[in-house]
């Protein structure tokens, strides 16, 4: 890390009287430096109760965003514009509306991993996180849920008596591994755990030890006796895995699960957005106000 670069961006954080988050997924130079490093809706809560008029948030546009729509007044900055998230792009606002008119009486549960507009039309917001107690609690027996359809047939899985109707979405980081790429690591060491995200495929939920979210996933292992993890998620999270757990080890299966868009963030980007205040999300008010009954809603049925 550029200690010159990490003291100009300390010292802009106190003239702007701003905040830093960054999620478990960015590097570590940009972990380093935030104030807070947790995943996207706890971020989004941190923001909302910070006292900082200024939010800086590493990571992709739909979590600042969600941090927009729960903090109107305060002023979010993404460091990366270009930062997106394919699988939230993979759910257009039209589609979903098409979808809604042929299934009247289904509820619309949207993924937090979603635009702005698809939360505005829907019923409630999960993270992977809260999904099944949610699900729990909504008092329905028709479900639409998008974009993923992974982390939808894990959640439909504990749910038998409902219907479930998947979006074809997906993230293309979690997707892209096989179950043979999480055999030949147990094959390789022998009393390795599997730790693996709902968004993986069923073949590899499969064979986890445990399934969870990012957060989750920190917390089993770094309460677990074993030392040896196979961690089946985007790899920035072996940071504070580490960090919490340094005689621990800790593997990534196949040639790496590696998000683009999560890696676009720098100490330079982060140093810019600051000294210019550039690249502020705004967002239509009635459309915020859509959105934030569905992050609401999700609050309320998470409970």
């Amino acid at each position: 890390m550029s200690k010159a670069l990490k003291d100009k961006i300390l010292q802009l954080k106190k003239e702007r009287q701003a905040i830093i988050l960054a999620h478990y997924y960015q590097i570590p130079e940009i972990q380093e430096i935030a104030d807070a490093v947790g995943d996207s809706y706890n971020l989004s809560k941190i923001a909302q109760g910070c006292s900082e008029q200024v939010v800086m948030f590493c990571g992709v546009r739909f979590m600042a965003e969600s941090a927009k729509i729960l903090s109107p007044e305060k002023t979010i900055l993404l460091p990366a514009a270009n930062a997106g998230c394919p699988m939230a792009d993979m759910a257009a606002y039209e589609d979903l509306l098409e979808l809604q008119k042929e299934h009247p009486n289904a509820a619309t549960v949207s993924y937090i991993n979603s635009s702005t507009e698809v939360k505005a039309i829907s019923d409630v917001c999960v993270t992977s996180s809260s999904a099944t107690k949610i699900i729990e609690n909504l008092n329905v027996d028709e479900i639409i849920f998008l974009p993923d359809k992974n982390l939808g047939g894990y959640i439909a899985e504990q749910f038998p008596n409902k219907k479930f109707i998947f979006w074809n979405g997906y993230c293309v980081v979690h997707s892209r591994i096989s179950p043979e790429d999480v055999l030949k690591m147990k094959d390789k060491i022998k009393d390795i755990v599997v730790l693996v995200h709902p968004e993986c495929e069923a073949p590899v939920r499969k064979l986890a030890d445990f399934i969870g979210s990012t957060g989750e996933i920190i917390k089993h292992a770094t309460e677990s006796s074993s030392n040896n993890f196979l961690i089946v998620t985007e790899e920035g999270v072996i940071h504070q895995l580490k960090k919490h757990n340094p005689d621990k080890n800790f593997y990534i299966p196949g040639e790496g699960m590696t998000c683009v868009n999560m890696k676009k963030t720098t100490l330079k980007n982060v140093y810019e957005g600051l000294l210019n205040m550039q690249h502020q999300i705004e967002i239509d008010e009635e459309i915020r106000i859509k959105a934030y009954n569905a992050l609401n809603n999700m609050h309320k049925l998470s409970r």
